[in-house]
């Protein structure tokens, strides 16, 4: 899976992730995202993702094409796997 370090990630740079709805914790999926100046702290970035920002952290899973999202969602997914 090729993911993006957050360390290498720029202000405008579209992001796709695996979003966990955390309202339903079983469902998740692929999402774009963009990378922004944090509101609160000008030395950092923000994921912004439905309408919420979200802090980058060193082991958030960034990706830099859906396909490479999708791929890794059904690597992880994957009923053979989780049964």
């Amino acid at each position: 899976m090729g993911t993006i370090d957050p360390k290498d990630v720029n202000v405008g740079d579209e992001v796709y992730v695996i979003y966990n709805n955390p309202h339903t914790p079983s469902v998740s999926n692929v999402r774009a995202a963009e990378i922004v100046q944090h509101p609160k702290d000008p030395q950092a970035i923000a994921l912004f993702l439905n309408d919420t920002f979200h802090v980058v952290e060193n082991d958030d899973a960034l990706y830099s094409s859906e396909a490479e999202a999708e791929t890794a969602f059904n690597e992880l997914y994957d009923e053979d796997v989780l049964f």
